[in-house]
C-alpha cells in the first residue's frame, strides 16, 4: 500500500514541460511521417533523394530522436519522483483503463522512435514495417488518452487535467 502523504500532489513543471513537448512531436510526427518514404525509398534503391525529401526525412528522424530522448528523461522524473495519485472517487475499472492507457503511451513514444531508427539507420525492413503498422494504433490511443482527459475534466469535475496544466508541490503530513 502506498503511503498517500508522500505521493505528489500534481506533476512538476518538467513533467509537465515534458509531457507537452513530447505531445506535440508526435501529433509533427503523425501529420509529416509519410514525408519520409521518398527519401527512404531513394535511399533504399541506392538512388540520391531529392533535398526537400531528405529535409522532410531529417525533421521525421531528428524529431522522432527527441521524443525518444524526451521520453528517457520522463520516465526517470517519473520512477524518481512518483506520479500523483488517482482521485479517490474514480471506479476501480476506470484507474486500470488509464493505467492500461498510460503503458501503451510509454509504449510508443519508446518503440515508435526505436523502430523508426533501427530502420531508417539499420535499413531493417520488419522495422519499418513494425513502425509503419503501429501508427493507426497510436493515433487511438492518443485520441482515447485526450478524450480521456477532457472527459474527466468537463464531466467527472476531477483535477486529472489540470495536474498535467499547472505544477503541484508534494503533500506534506
Amino acid at each position: 500500500m502506498t503511503d498517500v502523504a508522500n505521493e505528489p500532489a500534481g506533476y512538476t513543471r518538467t513533467q509537465i514541460l515534458l509531457h507537452w513537448a513530447i505531445a506535440a512531436l508526435v501529433v509533427l510526427q503523425l501529420v509529416i511521417g509519410e514525408d519520409i518514404k521518398p527519401a527512404y525509398r531513394a535511399l533504399s534503391r541506392g538512388t540520391e533523394p531529392a533535398a526537400a525529401d531528405m529535409f522532410n526525412a531529417n525533421v521525421h528522424v531528428y524529431a522522432g530522436l527527441a521524443v525518444l530522448v524526451l521520453a528517457i528523461w520522463r520516465l526517470a522524473l517519473r520512477l524518481q519522483r512518483g506520479i500523483p495519485v488517482a482521485p479517490s472517487e474514480e471506479r476501480v475499472l476506470l484507474k486500470r483503463i488509464a493505467a492500461a492507457t498510460h503503458s501503451l503511451l510509454y509504449l510508443f513514444i519508446f518503440g515508435m522512435p526505436i523502430t523508426g531508427a533501427l530502420a531508417w539507420f539499420l535499413n531493417l525492413d520488419a522495422m519499418g514495417e513494425i513502425h509503419e503498422l503501429a501508427k493507426p494504433v497510436i493515433i487511438v490511443v492518443v485520441t482515447l488518452h485526450a478524450a480521456a482527459a477532457l472527459w474527466q475534466h468537463f464531466y467527472l469535475k476531477s483535477d486529472v487535467l489540470v495536474r498535467m496544466l499547472r505544477p503541484a508541490a508534494r503533500r506534506m503530513s
